[in-house]
């Protein structure tokens, strides 16, 4: 029979203001301390509170509140930046170090985490002793934290943030449940802000009232005809936020509530450790040729190319190089990645020699398995794209080299751009099978005259470049509307049409508008493609 679960809830909940305490030397942080400061963040409003320390909080800053309003209370009032990613970050690196009380955890932002403990507290002889460590070691680092273990996520969350006294729910009876959490305000609940205006505007002000639970001297008639309407009214919210039942349901085990844990990723690295300091480049050289050789059965196991590379050369006296290069494509080729660092150590410094040597991947991408013979044929008969990219990059920089990448645009214009070749790919569009681009596209599309067609029909003859050609055959119209997010409302449509003049050429043209929609006169006429 497997042990009852039990969910640690941790609550950072001044995360924010601890880290800009830890940001600080440790003689100054007393004297940053005794300063009234606040964290803000730009809003549409102007700048607003998102944190304050124990000074500014007693000269009246309050988060949510704007920067003028407090400093109308506290003139004296520091602001300071707020870092949402950095807080972001920092709670991802707490969730993978806080499994040492449990095999994962779950984020649970801005300011929270989650940690499944079930079968794992009398490793800390018990629960009270795990509770006594989490805040132990969270105090060690300087980080103020409030800890409660529950039978489920929402009814740890609860306690954590707003218990009093006893921060254990031991029995995962629901009667049990609610005696521990019934004092407990509605914000309990994890809603949203307007939620719980509605139900503060129906009298629910603690979750044994919702949950029918009556107190001392309260009406139960009265009582359940605000569930009732509490059910009627949130019948179709289907955001737990949105829906105090569903909440209430969560919090007392009736529903699931699914977690995404969070699992760390390893970079890849691989290193050597020398018995004897290295001082010759040959030799330098054979230990990157067995790094590359590891690091590329590293990716191979992983099914990943690396990107970029980082190479770090300790030396005897305790200095560090670095090098690091950055590749068009994902990689596992040993020749290729050994040949780039090749360039990049010829003004290496031994010293005295270096004692360790370590590889990393920083940035790796998916890689499937390719045929190598098509790889060999290409190095016999000449490089390979990606490699010469590669080498073009390192010789001439990083900015001498452009790729053309594509876009998530429908106009074919904004369909790609171009951009260096170790940026990121930009997030494109899948790519549309069902229809036929042509071969060449024009850097610009050129005006052409439409002869002997109606406004809205095929064209029949149409002069471009000072001559007239007969239209034979015509495939479309394919018609792609403007981007009403990018461009004005002014903007017409564009109807593009495949057709073929008696000499056999083909040519991808598009009328722009149509006749009679209120953005223009009479439509006009562009080629913007050649098809081979």
């Amino acid at each position: 029979m497997s042990p009852p679960r039990r969910i640690l809830s941790i609550w950072l909940a001044r995360l924010s203001v601890d880290r800009w305490r830890r940001a600080h030397a440790p003689d100054a942080q007393a004297a940053a301390d005794a300063a009234p400061t606040a964290l803000i963040l730009e809003t549409a409003h102007g700048p607003r509170i998102t944190a304050a320390n124990d000074a500014g909080l007693a000269a009246g800053a309050r988060t949510g509140m704007l920067l003028a309003d407090a400093r109308a209370l506290c003139p004296d009032l520091v602001a300071v930046p707020a870092d949402p990613a950095g807080d972001l970050a920092a709670l991802e690196k707490l969730a993978l170090w806080a499994q040492r009380w449990g095999p994962w955890s779950a984020l649970d932002p801005p300011d929270g985490l989650l940690v499944d403990v079930t079968g794992a507290a009398h490793l800390f002889g018990g629960e009270e002793a795990l509770l006594a460590d989490v805040a132990a070691v969270f105090a060690q680092r300087g980080l103020t934290a409030r800890a409660a273990l529950a039978p489920t996520a929402g009814a740890a969350w609860a306690l954590s943030h707003y218990g009093r006294g006893g921060a254990i729910i031991p029995s995962p009876l629901r009667e049990e449940m609610l005696r521990f959490l019934g004092d407990l305000p509605v914000a309990a609940l994890r809603l949203d802000d307007d939620v719980l205006t509605v139900l503060r505007r129906l009298g629910i002000k603690r979750l044994g009232e919702l949950a029918g639970v009556s107190g001392a001297g309260e009406d139960p008639g009265r009582e359940a005809a605000a569930r009732d309407a509490l059910r009627r009214r949130f019948r179709n919210h289907r955001s737990p936020a949105a829906n105090p039942l569903l909440r209430l349901d969560q919090l007392l085990g009736r529903v699931p509530e699914p977690m995404l844990p969070v699992v760390e990723r390893p970079i890849p690295l691989v290193q050597r450790r020398l018995m004897e300091p290295l001082r010759h480049r040959n030799l330098l050289d054979r230990v990157v040729v067995d790094l590359a050789a590891d690091m590329v059965r590293a990716l191979e196991a992983r099914g990943e190319g690396a990107r970029r590379l980082e190479l770090a050369l300790w030396r005897v006296d305790g200095e560090v190089l670095q090098r690091r290069i950055e590749l068009a494509a994902a990689t596992r080729e040993v020749s290729h990645i050994t040949r780039l660092f090749a360039a990049r150590l010829d003004d290496v410094e031994a010293g005295f020699g270096i004692e360790a040597v370590q590889l990393r991947a920083s940035w790796s991408e998916p890689l499937s398995l390719s045929q190598a013979d098509l790889d060999a044929a290409a190095e016999d008969h000449g490089t390979a794209l990606a490699a010469c990219i590669d080498r073009l990059t390192v010789r001439l920089g990083p900015k001498a080299v452009t790729r053309p990448v594509a876009r998530a645009s429908h106009i074919p214009e904004r369909a790609q751009s171009w951009q260096p070749p170790l940026a990121p790919v930009p997030p494109s569009q899948d790519a549309l099978a069902f229809h036929t681009r042509p071969l060449k596209l024009l850097d610009r599309a050129e005006p052409i005259a439409v002869l002997y067609a109606s406004p809205d029909g095929v064209p029949q003859r149409f002069r471009w470049r000072g001559t007239v050609r007969d239209v034979c055959r015509v495939e479309g119209p394919e018609r792609i509307a403007p981007e009403w997010w990018r461009e004005r409302s002014t903007a017409r449509l564009r109807d593009y049409y495949r057709i073929e003049d008696e000499a056999g050429r083909r040519y991808w043209i598009y009328r722009q508008g149509t006749l009679g929609d209120g953005r223009g006169g009479v439509p006009d006429w562009f080629l913007q493609g050649l098809y081979a």
